[in-house]
């Protein structure tokens, strides 16, 4: 018997890995680990486990249809492995590939209990068109400014015939097996208040987007960021449908998806130290007070609040807005962008490490491709440029323009000049 273990692919369609392993020529158990250390950190109603136990489900009762099913288990995955192992004749183990560093910390440690047991462990590029070192510049270093990046990737994509794997059409060579697939209760979890909305990628909001994606009031947004951190869509469709449009602003941010990702793998410290060391010299407030007040949207910044509100309400924020809160807990308040980093982590369904310590960093000015740390955002200015009339900002701050609406924590003309001349010391 192989063994194909689903990780952030959760989907039985064109998935790279898991056809591979039905077409090795023995039967396939296919399984799903809730990882206790990963489940460990988490809030007791986390959205995100919610979402992933549903995908789950779904694709348990798609497999039930053919007579077969997913085996789901809870605990630490070299465990798992070994109890496996020891009461199966097990061959191959399949899976795709998972760049973060947890992730390759975790592949290590189940690898060494394969090899001593004679196992093959067998993994795929599935996530992304192009992985690790695959776009690199001609002296073999890795990019670390997007432009560029993305011109070898598009020249790449462009000669690259992209092939899918149709996994759906052998569930045939799916083992049967007596292991129980467990209620999130089971797992010490509960049903989340907050869903992971559908996603849109329709002809129109891609051939739109250029023109539509800075305003929040507009939710023209394509709300797929979810869908793709768990594998519920295989990327090969999706960038396939975005390279259909002529304007290529949708297939540019699924670049720069794989432009963070590859960069997480070449810089894997970027986790919590700055891509510029220079940066790592700054002196940040590390106030509670105000940090509290960024997370609860109460800032008196009524562009910060609604976003932050929209993120602790759904688990949401648009992209825009996320710049616009960013920058403010970085320049305005001068606190650590780790802390912010932290928090979406927390609260954002979509959260993907690459793109989260990417981003972060980005409006830190200590990352790679960066906003100079002279480049500060105005909220004021923000809000009348993509939200002018207010309506995206009414949505969440509901006392927005009464007496209960906050003072600005900070003056931002006195929050700039501070910001700069902090900077300006650390990086001389």
């Amino acid at each position: 018997m192989n063994i194909f273990w689903f990780r952030r692919d959760l989907r039985l369609d064109d998935n790279r890995g898991f056809y591979e392993a039905l077409t090795s020529g023995l039967k396939v158990l296919p399984m799903f680990i809730f990882d206790d250390k990963i489940l460990s950190e988490l809030p007791k109603d986390d959205a995100r486990v919610t979402f992933i136990h549903s995908l789950l489900d779904a694709m348990n009762e798609k497999l039930k249809e053919s007579k077969c099913s997913l085996a789901v288990f809870h605990g630490d995955p070299a465990k798992i492995f070994e109890d496996l192992i020891r009461d199966n004749q097990i061959e191959t183990i399949f899976t795709n590939h998972d760049y973060e560093p947890y992730a390759r910390k975790r592949d290590k440690a189940v690898y060494q209990v394969f090899k001593e047991n004679n196992i093959a462990f067998k993994t795929y590029k599935d996530q992304v068109i192009f992985e690790k070192d695959e776009i690199i510049k001609e002296d073999g270093k890795p990019y670390v400014v997007f432009t560029p990046y993305s011109n070898k990737w598009l020249e790449h994509f462009h000669k690259t015939d992209l092939k899918h794997f149709p996994s759906e059409n052998h569930f045939d060579k799916i083992a049967a097996h007596s292991h129980p697939f467990p209620s999130l209760k089971k797992i010490g979890f509960q049903k989340s208040g907050i869903s992971v909305p559908e996603y849109n990628i329709s002809k129109d909001l891609v051939h739109n987007y250029e023109g539509t994606r800075n305003f929040p009031a507009l939710d023209k947004t394509s709300k797929l960021s979810p869908h793709l951190r768990f594998g519920a869509v295989p990327i090969r469709k999706m960038v396939q449908k975005a390279n259909q449009e002529s304007n290529k602003t949708f297939l540019k941010e699924l670049i720069w998806r794989e432009f963070f990702m590859q960069i997480l793998w070449h810089f894997p410290h970027t986790v919590n130290k700055s891509f510029r060391p220079k940066y790592d010299n700054i002196k940040w407030i590390y106030s509670e007070v105000n940090f509290k007040k960024w997370c609860e949207g109460k800032t008196g910044y009524p562009i910060v609040d609604a976003g932050m509100r929209e993120l602790n309400e759904t688990g949401h924020m648009h992209n825009r807005v996320r710049m616009v809160v960013a920058s403010f807990l970085c320049k305005h308040l001068l606190i650590d962008w780790r802390w912010g980093e932290a928090y979406f982590a927390e609260k954002l369904l979509d959260y993907e490490q690459s793109s989260n310590v990417g981003n972060w960093q980005w409006a830190a000015g200590s990352g790679v491709d960066a906003a100079p740390y002279f480049r500060i955002f105005n909220p004021a200015e923000q809000a009348k440029k993509f939200d002018k009339d207010g309506k995206y900002i009414r949505r969440w701050v509901r006392e927005f323009d009464t007496d209960s609406y906050p003072e600005p924590i900070v003056d931002h003309k006195e929050a700039r000049e501070r910001c700069l001349k902090v900077f300006k010391e650390a990086l001389v």
